[in-house]
């Protein structure tokens, strides 16, 4: 790799910090260790073909441009960790993946003629992680934390939610939403 190509991946890799929070080579790795994956079953649950996740990993490219593989990552990303903590078996965690896989992601704030048909009204949870796909696909957790602090002191409502939704965990962000329902 000549000092340009080295450069360039360098650049990917702050930029994918900045919108992810990290480099996704450090975060897709995480997935394959805590899931019991490799790379092309992430790749398949992701909805993403093998070479585009190894460019993604390596830094060839910076973002995923897909909303909905966005999606797929955070929720995978929540998936590990509740097979960490022990609130998911392996067994549940297969299923799960497998759901994940067949999500088609995209907005849920859309006007109904768009949802598919039979699905209803979207549940909380996908309000939610709607809210949270769309605060971090502008800012990285650090900065959205940054602002909320700069907001609290004559805004705190509105630094809280920047707090819950921006940086916080989806459980939480959930429980925010339903507190303030009327």
């Amino acid at each position: 790799m000549d000092a340009a190509q080295q450069e360039a991946t360098a650049r990917a890799r702050e930029l994918q910090r900045s919108w992810y929070g990290e480099p996704l080579g450090a975060l897709f790795r995480r997935l394959i260790d805590d899931l019991g994956l490799n790379q092309a079953r992430l790749a398949a649950i992701l909805g993403l073909s093998a070479p585009m996740l190894s460019q993604l990993m390596s830094g060839q490219r910076a973002k995923i441009g897909n909303p909905a593989v966005v999606q797929r990552v955070q929720a995978l990303q929540e998936l590990a960790s509740q097979v960490a903590d022990g609130s998911v078996s392996a067994v549940e965690a297969a299923d799960r993946m497998e759901e994940i896989k067949k999500s088609q992601g995209g907005s849920v704030l859309t006007s109904s003629s768009q949802s598919t048909p039979g699905s209803g009204a979207p549940t909380v949870r996908r309000v939610v992680r709607e809210i949270q796909s769309l605060l971090r696909s502008v800012a990285a957790a650090g900065d959205i934390i940054d602002a909320a602090d700069s907001l609290a002191p004559t805004h705190p409502e509105l630094a809280e939610f920047l707090r819950v939704y921006g940086a916080g965990r989806t459980a939480d962000a959930v429980a925010h939403y339903e507190s303030h329902q009327s």
